[in-house]
């Protein structure tokens, strides 16, 4: 993998994430305009990356884990009562391309992360009175939480195949 240039998508990510969870927390919005950009300059980033060294089955395996994410996300949204937000469906696509640029597992262990993450928070929120089951929680500051948690996987993997850990 290029490391200058998955160190750059990572700054990139780390920025997004700090600006889309402290809008989602205080409005319950992802804006399209933070969301909807980051697909063409990440895929272009991971254009960049297969063709300075990084093997192109990681780029296919990244528009996999996108799809798979997005529409996973999809169906939640179209379930009767569901919480998810359009914001949250598109950020989905994001993060599952970006995960699945590193690997199955960090894919996997990022998406179950979110619902670990945000399911733990509520179950505290509940047992400590602050909310109901009736409020609504945004889910992007999980989702992002939860990439982050694949990241780390991902990222633990390849210093280990370096030997620097």
């Amino acid at each position: 993998m290029n490391t200058a240039v998955f160190f750059a998508i990572l700054v990139g990510f780390a920025l997004i994430s700090c600006a889309l969870a402290t809008v989602d927390v205080r409005t319950h919005r992802l804006p399209n305009r933070i969301v909807l950009p980051s697909y063409p300059v990440l895929v272009s980033l991971l254009l960049l990356s297969c063709a300075t060294g990084t093997p192109w089955n990681a780029l296919f395996r990244a528009l996999i884990c996108g799809a798979l994410l997005f529409g996973f996300y999809a169906i939640l949204r179209a379930l009767p009562g569901a919480g998810m937000g359009g914001g949250d469906v598109k950020l989905a696509g994001i993060i599952g391309l970006l995960l699945g640029f590193i690997g199955w597992v960090p894919f996997v262990v990022g998406g179950a992360a979110a619902f670990v993450l945000g399911g733990l928070f509520t179950v505290m929120m509940l047992a400590l009175r602050r909310v109901t089951r009736e409020s609504r929680i945004p889910f992007g500051p999980f989702m992002l939480g939860g990439a982050w948690c694949g990241i780390a996987v991902g990222v633990g993997s390849f210093l280990h195949g370096l030997r620097v850990v």
